[in-house]
């Protein structure tokens, strides 16, 4: 996190975590701080590039894609900068990091079924240049969880 950031910013950062259509209003009450100085801090803080932007959470099962898998990849480390432009764009990859250990990426990936990340891992990624082995860990059950943010 940016330099700079106190203990107000980051409740500021908890609360629109935990709902990010607060509006100003209801979250400078909550923190009791005033409107202009909370609008200001989330003016900074998405200046910075501390907020990202706002998205919905969407359970992933309502939404059809009831299967998801921690997929790890081990790949020429020479490819990685085509495959993750590769791997970004497969339909359903909810999240890709390039990682130290005994494999060099990992992704979660979220499919409609089986048969739908079999089709996933064993035909599109298993597929591209670059990617020497995969390994496909089931997701069985998948607490939701806060953003951990550092204390003061």
């Amino acid at each position: 996190m940016a330099d700079g950031i106190d203990s107000i910013d980051r409740r500021i950062l908890a609360e629109l975590t935990r709902d990010g259509r607060m509006s100003v209003r209801a979250l400078a009450e909550k923190l009791h701080i005033s409107r202009a100085n909370a609008y200001a801090r989330i003016q900074r803080l998405t200046r910075d590039g501390v907020i990202r932007g706002y998205h919905a959470d969407v359970d992933p099962v309502a939404a059809g894609m009831g299967t998801s898998a921690y997929v790890t990849l081990n790949l020429r480390q020479v490819d990685w900068r085509d495959l993750r432009e590769k791997l970004s764009a497969l339909p359903g990859v909810a999240h890709l990091a390039l990682v130290g250990g005994e494999f060099d990426v990992i992704m979660l990936v979220r499919a409609r079924d089986n048969a739908d990340l079999r089709r996933l891992v064993l035909e599109e990624i298993l597929q591209m240049e670059g990617v020497l082995a995969t390994r496909t860990h089931l997701v069985f059950d998948e607490p939701r969880v806060g953003t951990a943010l550092p204390a003061d």
